[in-house]
């Protein structure tokens, strides 16, 4: 026999074994509780800026978050009259959209493209970004997010306002996204 026969017998006996058998894989990952605090301190730390208010206090919150200039597309299916008709796409400044769900150990909010979030270009393209998020919304971690998500559709995962970095480490915002974000977590 041939080193390589034996090698590809080795191996070949090594997947009927491996067949035959269930392979345990540990997973260690560290438990993170569904926490607004920790959310929010993520969500900081990624210079995005983060409000919590009310389901009543939402519709304020917003146009008190947007401005009066501001030229806002409110993508089908946003469940708040943020006031005033929606932009096109033309001629937009700022985008209000919901998300799928919120990550607290990461302070990232991920966008499955549904009802109130539009299309992936939408949080992309403005200056300004604003997510609604409810509470309930936020899980744990990771594992938890990628469990909940359906596979099958688009995703956009968001920590941040877009940034960048040189060479030098200069760090540059804006480049490939909105310069803002704004996360606003409802409470109740």
């Amino acid at each position: 026999m041939t080193a390589r026969e034996e090698i590809l017998a080795a191996v070949r006996g090594a997947l009927r074994e491996a067949d035959r058998t269930e392979a345990v894989v540990p997973r260690g990952y560290r438990s993170v509780v569904a926490d607004i605090d920790l959310f929010a301190e993520r969500v900081v730390g990624y210079r995005a800026t983060l409000t919590r208010c009310t389901a009543a206090e939402l519709p304020a919150t917003l146009r008190s978050v947007l401005g009066p200039a501001r030229k806002v597309l409110i993508p089908d299916g946003f469940p708040i009259d943020v006031g005033g008709p929606p932009s096109t796409t033309a001629e937009f400044d700022a985008v209000v959209t919901t998300a799928a769900l919120g990550i607290a150990a990461t302070g990232t909010i991920v966008l499955d493209h549904g009802p109130g979030q539009g299309r992936r270009e939408l949080s992309l393209l403005p200056d300004v970004h604003v997510c609604v998020l409810r509470a309930d919304q936020i899980v744990p971690g990771v594992p938890q997010a990628v469990a909940a998500l359906d596979p099958a559709r688009p995703q956009t995962w968001i920590s941040g306002p877009s940034a960048t970095s040189d060479i030098e480490l200069t760090r540059v915002e804006g480049v490939h996204g909105p310069r803002n974000l704004h996360v606003i977590v409802v409470t109740e």
